[in-house]
């Protein structure tokens, strides 16, 4: 991998490759929660593979012991990259075939699917599920008869799947096809016959995987949450300070104002007319006074 990756869109299979190596890491005690959550967080976040590279650049990849960064640059179809490389296996597979007749039968978590794997199903049903498996070759074929019967073909995202079965008052599910596959996925071809019966494909995750992405958007909700509670805090500081300022004026203007009504008091004291008694004291004065100045004439 070279040291300045491009700066290219990462898909959701890229931070999902990045994911399922971290899961392997704290599951074998090279992570704790908090660095996992922490990793896992950054992974779903991430627009670039640029970003991706440094999740995962000290541990090494999912499902291999020596220690190897996860890469994300894009390889040409057919040279087995990152962790599809470790699937495709060799070998005969683990189950050839499944039959069901007036009953069912299913292929589904660790196992190795077979270069073929025919199934049979007459009033009866059957699952062929290959979101945990391994791939005895890069291209592989699911050949169904489905008499009054009916199968499912679950396949993972990431591989490509072409559908070449044909239907008489029945048929099969091609909603897959058109899916561009990841480089070094394995193909999956689903062929068969159906009479008064239905052969369904579908993508999907496995249920540990949905309710850890589950997990890392509650995650993530959280955060958000907290982010904006803690945005809110900031404002309710900053409306505390207001507010005391605004007690601090308004106590310097109660005092300001007790001060002028007091000054106002005084001013209207003194100007108040005299009441009786203090009239007749001031007459009895001025006559004492006048008295006195008589007095010294004589």
């Amino acid at each position: 991998m070279t040291e300045e990756l491009p700066e290219l869109r990462a898909s959701d299979t890229d931070r999902e490759r990045v994911a399922e190596v971290l899961r392997e890491a704290v599951a074998e005690g090279r992570l704790d929660m908090e660095e996992f959550e922490e990793r896992l967080d950054a992974t779903y976040k991430a627009r670039t593979y640029g970003e991706l590279a440094p999740i995962t650049r000290d541990l090494p990849a999912a499902g291999v012991t020596p220690p190897s960064p996860v890469s994300m640059v894009k390889e040409p179809a057919g040279s087995g990259s990152g962790d599809w490389a470790g699937r495709i296996v060799g070998g005969e597979g683990s189950s050839q075939w499944g039959v069901a007749i007036m009953s069912g039968f299913e292929r589904k978590g660790r196992w190795t699917m077979p270069r073929r794997f025919n199934a049979f199903a007459f009033w009866g049903g059957g699952t062929i599920d290959l979101r945990e498996a391994d791939f005895a070759d890069r291209e592989v074929v699911i050949n169904c008869v489905a008499i009054m019967g009916g199968m499912q073909v679950v396949v993972p995202p990431g591989v490509e799947v072409v559908v070449r079965g044909i239907g008489i008052m029945g048929g099969f599910d091609h909603r897959e096809e058109g899916v561009r596959g990841d480089p070094g996925a394995p193909r999956v071809i689903v062929t068969g016959f159906a009479f008064w019966g239905g052969v369904g494909v579908e993508r999907k995750l496995t249920r540990a995987e949905r309710q850890r992405i589950k997990e890392a958007r509650r995650q993530e909700k959280l955060e958000r949450k907290a982010g904006r509670r803690g945005e809110q805090g900031e404002l309710e500081v900053g409306s505390s300070a207001h507010r005391d300022a605004l007690d601090e004026a308004r106590s310097i203007h109660r005092d300001a104002m007790e001060q002028h009504r007091e000054l106002l008091r005084q001013h209207l004291e003194e100007r108040r007319p005299a009441r009786p008694e203090e009239r007749d004291e001031r007459r009895r004065a001025r006559h004492e006074e006048r008295d006195e100045r008589r007095r010294g004439r004589d």
